[in-house]
């Protein structure tokens, strides 16, 4: 069972903000460690922060301005025909499931979730394969409308279209189900942060919920001695790789000289003339104080350091 919510005529904004009341199809496969693009921080932050964040770039353009597109091949493909919802799904058995999908199939208790991808991922979709995370996505809209097919279709840009059909699984539909309720008990209702990733969502999020030392007390650091042993070897090995790339680069650069492109069958490079202006902050300081204090803007954050004891 799942409730309908309306969603012809909404705004935007209303509808980026429903959507943080629940777990979408392409918030699962983050959640199952699947989604190379994301991962159970971001989703929390997605969920838990105040502001909207709409991610806006050309490819989520061409995937939104290509969706019709990929359903009429879909339906050419495959003689099926589909429509729009219309609606936004959130399952009664269990609320935090959400589901926001891009067509459903008409005479067959199926949906459709219509992909681009660009050609340098086709390797993807090959010899029947389909990339994980949608894989997720579909079997997540499958869990919240109860249907037992889903198809995924894709135009593979410049070089084909493909489409694939998706069996509900008992296992599978559990596991998922057991993941996402686990997330949105223990991370959303609580509070509780994932573990970190290594991600600068990851940090965004920490500098958001501790982002002032009112403690001056030194805490004793127990369990981190190898792991900051391991920190400072990382540190001298990145250090080292840097010192290489540049000495790469300069390389190149003395090749170049004075001309601002050089291409090879697998590189183009460019070192080009760029012009930037920016204000003289310390002069203007020093002769116009006064200016200086009014336009002066204070920032605080927290420094991150390590030291050997």
């Amino acid at each position: 069972m799942y409730e309908k919510i309306p969603t012809a005529g909404m705004d935007r904004e209303e509808w980026l903000r429903l959507r943080k009341t629940g777990i979408g199809g392409s918030d699962a496969g983050a959640l199952c460690g699947l989604n190379p693009y994301s991962s159970p921080m971001k989703v929390f932050y997605d969920k838990t922060a105040d502001e909207i964040e709409e991610t806006d770039n050309e490819a989520i353009r061409i995937g939104h301005d290509l969706e019709d597109y990929v359903a009429k091949r879909f339906t050419e493909a495959t003689g099926l025909k589909v429509r729009r919802s219309n609606y936004m799904y959130r399952s009664v058995e269990h609320p935090f499931m959400i589901a926001d999908v891009d067509r459903l199939v008409i005479g067959e208790d199926a949906g459709l979730e219509c992909k681009t991808a660009s050609a340098y991922n086709a390797d993807k979709w090959k010899d029947g394969d389909i990339p994980l995370p949608y894989i997720m996505q579909c079997y997540h809209y499958m869990a919240v409308l109860n249907k037992k097919t889903w198809y995924i279709a894709a135009v593979i840009l410049g070089r084909e279209f493909t489409c694939r059909k998706l069996v509900w699984d008992d296992d599978l539909v559990a596991g998922l189900i057991e993941a996402e309720k686990n997330f949105w008990q223990e991370h959303i209702i609580s509070g509780r942060l994932p573990d970190p990733d290594g991600s600068k969502i990851c940090d965004e999020v920490l500098n958001r919920y501790f982002h002032t030392a009112d403690k001056p007390e030194r805490l004793k650091l127990t369990g981190f001695d190898e792991k900051l042993d391991r920190r400072e070897k990382i540190a001298a090995e990145i250090e080292k790789l840097q010192e290489e790339q540049k000495r790469i680069e300069q390389e190149v650069k003395m090749f170049m000289k004075d001309h601002e492109c050089a291409a090879s069958e697998r590189y183009r490079i460019t070192w080009s003339n760029v012009c930037s202006s920016r204000l003289d902050a310390k002069r203007i300081k020093e002769e116009h104080p006064e200016i200086y204090r009014n336009y002066m803007q204070t920032s605080s954050y927290r420094r991150f350091q390590v030291r050997a004891a």
